[in-house]
């Protein structure tokens, strides 16, 4: 298994990611901002991106998302094909691509919203801590790509200020952990964050349920 910075020769996976993103999101039941294969190359094309690939067949991808001048990164796209998951990963790709951004952004901080604890998990073990949406980006073009998720009239009736999403930043300015401190991740906590996700996302499901029974 290879782990590496994307270029143009992977231009062939474009799609298949693009397939595997989407599908991925329907069985989770979950929304997401859909991205093109064109998109995808050109994250490809200017190193933005880390796939990994087991001979000549995909296994994962990830991508990089630059905003507001540099002073934030996303890494965002995550996605590991059904034939390598449960194997770690997941986890590896989020490190590679974790350090890929520190190294070409250094003085950028790096954040990403997800729905899925596994995910906050591996952010938490990263460094990555929890806030609201108002300490991510407030540039335009970061939220417009929300836009195509399902979920996208929660953001919009709440503000911009929460969604079924958790934000999670790493600031490479503030102190990752004091010295000496344990980082054993906080599952309890995070069971938590996602039980009330999961209250929302199931109150949504009502709502949808209802408008659809009145229509019939």
């Amino acid at each position: 298994m290879k782990i590496v910075i994307a270029n143009s020769s992977h231009s062939k996976y474009a799609q298949i990611i693009c397939d595997a993103i989407e599908e991925s999101a329907k069985n989770r039941g979950t929304g997401i901002a859909r991205r093109t294969p064109e998109y995808i190359l050109t994250k490809m094309q200017n190193g933005n991106a880390v796939i990994a690939i087991e001979g000549d067949q995909f296994a994962g991808f990830c991508y990089i998302e630059v905003w507001s001048h540099e002073k934030f990164v996303a890494n965002s796209g995550l996605i590991v094909h059904p034939d390598f998951r449960n194997k770690g990963l997941a986890k590896d790709i989020k490190k590679a691509v974790f350090e890929h951004s520190r190294k070409k952004y250094p003085n950028a901080r790096i954040f990403g919203i997800t729905t899925g604890l596994a995910v906050m998990k591996i952010n938490y073990e990263l460094g990555y801590q929890p806030v609201t949406f108002s300490e991510l980006t407030d540039d335009e073009s970061f939220w417009k790509g929300c836009q195509t998720c399902k979920n996208y009239d929660i953001l919009t009736r709440t503000e911009r200020k929460m969604c079924l999403c958790t934000g999670m930043l790493y600031d490479p300015v503030k102190k990752e952990k004091k010295k000496g401190k344990s980082s054993r991740f906080n599952d309890k906590a995070f069971t938590r964050l996602k039980h009330i996700k999961q209250t929302l996302f199931f109150k949504k499901e009502k709502e949808d349920q209802k408008i659809e029974n009145k229509i019939k």
